[in-house]
């Protein structure tokens, strides 16, 4: 492996075990540059102890690509391939083997840190089948959140894409948030034109129970939306955040009458519904979505962490939506008929 392919695969590492961006970004940058330098300047660079004279490139990536040159192998590199979890087994194994993609990640339009492109082959490694790209809305102005004339930019981006990488797909999407009164941060023509629409409470996440509870269930009976996200709001990791109050028996409730799948949100920092609530929306009927919410193309790697969560709500086979193909899901999302209904476990 080249030395520009090793710092990219150090990125990802880094990515999947949640490093911080600065990290993560330092050792991109300097990918890009070492893939961009002559190999026999690179060498006479790393010959005399010079590598850090070329732009983006620091100590620590300097001292990777000269062991590289040197040895072929990266102690760095190994080090954080050691690290990796364990694979998953049991029931939790099954459940992943399933999964065919991803329904909530994010580019750098809004508060991703890579490109469409390089998320989508990023799944494609992964072995997926497709990811759905839901960037912000354009109210959360502090994850610079799509505006309507630079969603339909994306749509046409994603359009040109979907060429180039065939048989893999980017569906069009959204993480549309919900507004005060329970209506969505888009333009309803627009919304309807999306593959797929997750909508998720980012503001005032302090309500109190019953305004929450009638703002959620407004969102969730939207015929637009299709995935209600990270329900609770909370952060267990990190920056520390309790979960909203809302009458959960209710929102599910109206969440298995209009057919709006539970996010099972897989960040590690969020892994949320909680496991009660989890196991509710599971007993109520509720269709789950398994998803990364992934800003990163390592991060789309935490779907083992929903897994295990999926796992332990004991969510049937049949009731997963990013376990259908493409095309089932997007006939759900239009006509929201469960696919193999007939054989699928009861709600």
């Amino acid at each position: 492996m080249e030395p520009a392919d090793e710092l990219t695969r150090i990125a990802y590492l880094l990515e999947a075990q949640g490093a911080e961006t600065f990290r993560v970004r330092a050792f991109r940058r300097a990918a890009r540059v070492v893939a961009g330098t002559d190999p026999a300047r690179l060498a006479q660079l790393a010959a005399a102890g010079r590598l850090t004279s070329l732009p983006q490139v620091g100590d620590t990536t300097a001292g990777i690509v000269a062991e590289l040159l040197a040895t072929g192998a990266s102690t760095y590199l190994d080090r954080l391939e050691r690290a990796r979890p364990p694979a998953l087994d049991g029931r939790a194994a099954a459940i992943r083997a399933q999964l065919r993609g991803d329904c909530h990640t994010h580019s750098d339009w809004s508060d991703g840190g890579s490109p469409i492109d390089e998320m989508a082959r990023a799944a494609i490694a992964l072995g997926h089948q497709y990811i759905v790209l839901t960037d912000h809305s354009p109210r959360l102005t502090v994850a610079r959140g799509l505006s309507a004339e630079r969603l339909r930019e994306q749509l046409e981006v994603v359009v040109r894409l979907n060429g180039e990488l065939a048989p893999f797909r980017i569906l069009t999407g959204i993480e549309v948030d919900i507004l005060d009164d329970g209506s969505l941060d888009q333009e309803p023509e627009l919304l309807r034109r999306l593959d797929l629409v997750v909508a998720s409470v980012h503001s005032k996440l302090r309500m109190e129970s019953q305004p929450m509870t009638q703002r959620m269930v407004a969102a969730v009976a939207d015929p637009n939306t299709d995935v209600l996200g990270h329900c609770t709001g909370r952060l267990v990791e990190g920056r520390d955040r309790p979960p909203s109050a809302f009458d959960a028996e209710v929102v599910f409730a109206a969440c298995a009458r209009a057919g709006t799948a539970v996010e099972v949100n897989s960040r590690p920092e969020r892994r949320d519904p909680p496991a009660e609530l989890l196991r509710l929306a599971v007993a109520t009927g509720c269709l789950v979505a398994i998803d990364t919410d992934a800003h990163a193309p390592g991060q789309l790697e935490w779907l083992r962490t929903g897994c295990l969560q999926a796992e332990e709500a004991g969510v049937q086979d049949g009731r997963i939506v990013n376990a259908w193909g493409a095309d089932d899901l997007l006939a759900w999302t239009s006509e929201r008929a469960i696919p193999g209904a007939a054989s699928a476990p009861p709600g």
